[in-house]
């Protein structure tokens, strides 16, 4: 059988991939990868317990729906303290109570004072039901003056890693939709295990005929170009968040495309709100059949919609909370 071009450049991808995450497909199951040097496999789609979660009015049509993704192979659930001021992790508990060896159990802390975040952390074992949570990020990170408050001696970060000693908390990571500089020095910083970033083919910057990256100076750098190398170098598992850009480039190219733009970074998983049950059913089904993009159709994607969506997508994000 004689590959065409295509053919040849999806299995270098492929292979890439595999040497970079551990990616492991099964015809029929969701592909799993390694979570950074925690040398856990996850799916290689999550769930997200924000905005999109909450849409379900009701708890009984939320936690089916949870149900149904982990019933489908999604075993990484991301959730948080104030998506719904504790509604979510209280959903999400209901259905850790007879399931929690299924997933792989994320929660977030926007708390910045130690003591009440310490306090919403307790908080949050009782919503999920648990006894252990298998990561816990510092959420949202925003300015520098954000990230001084984390890092201070005796802050939120530093609660967080003598937890992760004690094994109630797993894993330790940050998020960041608002300023890749900042996350970047983050992740320089501090002995994170894992880090969240907005990663989507809208956000990247613009290209010129020559196929170099140009940076409109209105516009800010990516998280794609400024920290996720460090994460990577640093050998984090990478979440990526914010793949269809709060549903802001959905329908500028084909949903496959837009899923696949993140899931053929060297990234763990990408983690997707899906606020109705055929959302779900997709979903899986495009990340069943994932074919990594090839470099030069991933730049072709990303110019055309990072000169249209980029600058409007940034100031979005900047004030942008998913509650």
């Amino acid at each position: 059988m004689t590959l065409t071009r295509r053919q040849i450049l999806e299995s270098a991808a492929m292979a890439s991939l595999i040497s970079a995450t551990g990616h492991s497909a099964t015809p029929g199951k969701l592909p799993t990868r390694l979570l950074g040097k925690t040398g856990v496999r996850v799916s290689v789609l999550g769930i997200g317990g924000g905005s999109r979660f909450l849409a379900y009015k009701e708890d009984d049509k939320a936690i089916e729906a949870l149900n149904l993704a982990i019933d489908s192979g999604i075993g990484y659930v991301d959730t948080a303290q104030n998506y719904g001021n504790g509604v979510s992790e209280s959903r999400v508990g209901k259905v850790m109570a007879t399931r929690r060896k299924e997933v792989f159990l994320v929660t977030k802390i926007q708390e910045r004072d130690p003591d009440k975040a310490m306090a919403r952390l307790e908080q949050s074992f009782k919503n999920l039901q648990t006894d252990r949570i298998d990561l816990v990020h510092i959420h949202s990170l925003t300015t520098e003056e954000d990230l001084a408050i984390v890092e201070r001696k005796g802050g939120v970060l530093e609660r967080l890693l003598k937890m992760r000693d004690g094994k109630s908390v797993r894993f330790v990571g940050v998020t960041s939709h608002t300023d890749p500089n900042v996350l970047k020095t983050a992740l320089e910083r501090h002995d994170f295990d894992c880090t969240q970033m907005a990663l989507n083919a809208a956000m990247v910057g613009m290209m010129n005929g020559k196929g170099g990256m140009v940076i409109n100076p209105a516009m800010r750098p990516s998280f794609e170009t400024i920290a996720l190398p460090v994460a990577l170098r640093k050998k984090m598992g990478v979440l990526a968040m914010k793949v269809y850009a709060a549903d802001g480039i959905v329908g500028q190219a084909p949903l496959d495309k837009l899923m696949y733009y993140a899931m053929s970074m060297p990234v763990s998983a990408c983690v997707i709100g899906m606020p109705k049950l055929e959302f779900i059913r997709e979903n899986v089904k495009l990340a069943q059949a994932f074919k990594p993009l090839a470099g030069k159709e991933r730049r072709q994607l990303s110019d055309a919609l990072s000169s249209k969506n980029k600058l409007a997508l940034d100031r979005y994000f900047r004030d942008h909370v998913d509650a």
